[in-house]
């Protein structure tokens, strides 16, 4: 006998197929409960326009672990709790292009439903929203209906004027000082969100303050239509089937982003379409359309629906991690890849503490900690020549060098190898911004090094100058019999610096200020409690002098010059 099919709920599917959410062994789970709490912490702060402060602690319990995420955010309206926590699939963002970091509502859920498989516990919820009462909800799923089952509802008293703390009791394994953990994911997420504050309580009690380096926030970004260019034949069939427009022109304007009337007349006039009913349109008239679409020079898709870190946030957020000797970064224009926006951010930070290059790979602000040979994102950045940019490197490896490569994906709809969320799959248009946007940080990199590589090469000569040259004028004053001159300003002529000398005579100080270099300097000079602000073309001399009861005889100060450029003086320091 053949058994009959029957219908299974989503939630018994994952159920059985935990590992493809991100729970396939027990140090991997404990990272994916903790990043799918802290990942709707942000978001609800964000929408919220309040600056994320998000406490993470976990602890030993018996052979368990409790995770507890709270954070600042709006709180859940009391009636959505139940579903927002205990139904998989269930969520406001499925249908929506605008960049997010939860898409398919099955996040937190799915940790939920790790949690009671594990230990058979409920998951406890505490919601606030301001201005009303905390509630308390234990939580579990009822997988054959993929439905919450309430154990418990009660109104309590909470400290927070208003905010979200969940508690999940799970099974894992704690792992410290490794790529792939709680820890670095919670670094990672403060790297990628300067705005954020993150207080992480180990189980052993080590407290980690990931403090903000930003108080913007990030720009909130708008639900936009599909853009013509990239749409594919099955979703435009879908669109026309289920469009209420009453004509094709309608459709057109209606329903995509970037086509006004006369676009939409031009897509009209090149797929030899009447301008009939949307319903009544066939597939290969859907075909025509397609096709006009692409012959169709549009504008890009709307920017705000998008919300990219900007390069300058990316550079702070690296200076104060990693402390680099050069940074630098880089935002791409958005494109278009099915008729999704995106675009890409990477930023860069040379002379690093490593031994090789470290790879962060982010998306919609969400750190992707694992899969990382298996990511889009790690072969555009091996397929790069960074040989031709200063450093080394082995056929199709990372670069070995002392750098930190940071890439950041937003879009409208990331484009995931898994439900996991864990590497991003190889689309060719989203590959090749990322090589572009590389090979741009590449090229300021290099000009970096080869300016370094100038500069210890012109040391090295100043070197070997400042040991012959007094060694020459001590000989040549023996021979001539007359006194030894400073050879300081005849150094600063050679290596072409500002030379800086100060007589003091008396109550009488006199400055004389000769810029031996080929261009022009612009700087502060500081001297006993007087400044000047001074300009000197290539080769030009002054002399400043004044009068001075208790004259100093130390160095005068200067202030906007590099230290390589100056003799003779000392530069400002605060």
């Amino acid at each position: 006998m053949i058994e009959r099919p029957k219908e299974i709920s989503v939630a018994e599917f994952f159920e059985k197929n935990k590992h493809i959410l991100g729970y396939s062994n027990p140090a991997k789970a404990l990272v994916t409960c903790v990043k799918e709490a802290v990942d709707n912490s942000l978001d609800a702060c964000e929408e919220a326009g309040i600056l994320p402060d998000i406490l993470v602690r976990i602890n030993r319990v018996d052979k368990h672990y409790r995770i507890t995420v709270e954070d600042n955010g709006p709180g859940i309206e009391k009636d959505e709790i139940p579903r927002i926590f205990g139904k998989l699939l269930y969520g406001s963002r499925f249908h929506t292009l605008k960049q997010s970091r939860g898409q398919q509502g099955i996040g937190i859920s799915s940790a939920v439903l790790y949690a009671q498989l594990t230990t058979g516990k409920p998951t406890r919820v505490i919601s606030k929203r301001r201005g009303e009462s905390a509630w308390l909800y234990e939580i579990l799923i009822d997988t054959k209906r993929n439905e919450p089952e309430v154990v418990r509802e009660e109104k309590i008293d909470w400290h927070r004027p208003h905010g979200i703390r969940i508690e999940l009791e799970v099974e894992g394994s704690y792992v410290k000082g490794r790529r792939q953990s709680v820890y670095e994911y919670l670094r990672q997420t403060s790297i990628i969100n300067p705005h954020t504050r993150i207080t992480f309580i180990e189980p052993d009690g080590e407290i980690h303050e990931f403090e903000r380096v930003s108080y913007e926030l990030p720009k909130i970004p708008k639900a936009i239509k599909p853009h013509p260019h990239g749409i594919e034949l099955g979703n435009l069939i879908k669109m026309l089937k289920d469009s209420r427009a009453r004509n094709l022109k309608e459709f057109l304007i209606k329903e995509f982003s970037r086509v006004g009337d006369k676009t939409a007349e031009e897509i009209l006039r090149k797929s030899g379409l009447q301008n009939k009913h949307p319903r009544a349109v066939t597939r290969e008239e859907a075909i025509k359309l397609l096709e006009a679409f692409k012959e169709t020079q549009l504008l890009p898709p709307p920017t705000d629906c998008l919300s990219p870190i900007g390069g300058d946030l990316i550079i702070k957020s690296l200076v104060s991690e990693f402390k680099p000797e050069f940074v630098c970064a880089v935002s791409r224009k958005p494109k278009v890849y099915s008729g999704n926006p995106f675009l890409v951010e990477v930023g860069l930070a040379y002379g690093v503490n490593t031994d090789r290059t470290v790879l962060l790979r982010f998306a919609n602000r969400i750190p992707l900690l694992y899969q990382q040979g298996g990511c889009a994102l790690t072969k555009a950045v091996e397929s790069v020549n960074w040989k031709s940019y200063g450093v080394q490197q082995n056929k199709n490896e990372l670069p070995n060098a002392p750098m930190v490569i940071l890439i950041h994906i937003a879009s409208t709809n990331i484009p995931y190898t898994s439900e996991s969320k864990e590497a991003i799959a190889g689309i060719p248009e989203i590959v090749e911004e990322v090589r572009l946007a590389l090979q741009e940080v590449g090229r300021k990199l290099k000009a970096y090094i080869d300016k370094k590589r100038a500069i210890q090469e012109k040391r090295k000569k100043e070197g070997a100058l400042l040991k012959i040259i007094p060694i020459i004028a001590k000989k040549c004053a023996e021979i001539l019999e007359r006194d030894e001159i400073d050879v300081s300003k005849v150094l600063a002529r050679i290596t072409g610096k500002v030379h800086i000398e100060k007589v003091v005579d008396s109550k009488i100080v006199k400055i004389t200020v000769s810029n031996f270099s080929r261009s022009k300097r612009k700087f502060k000079l500081y001297d006993s409690g007087k400044v000047w602000d001074l300009e000197l073309k290539p080769f030009e001399e002054i002399v400043i002098s004044y009068e001075c009861e208790k004259p100093s005889t130390a160095k005068p100060l200067v202030d906007g010059l590099d230290p390589d450029l100056i003799s003779g003086a000392e530069i400002l320091t605060f």
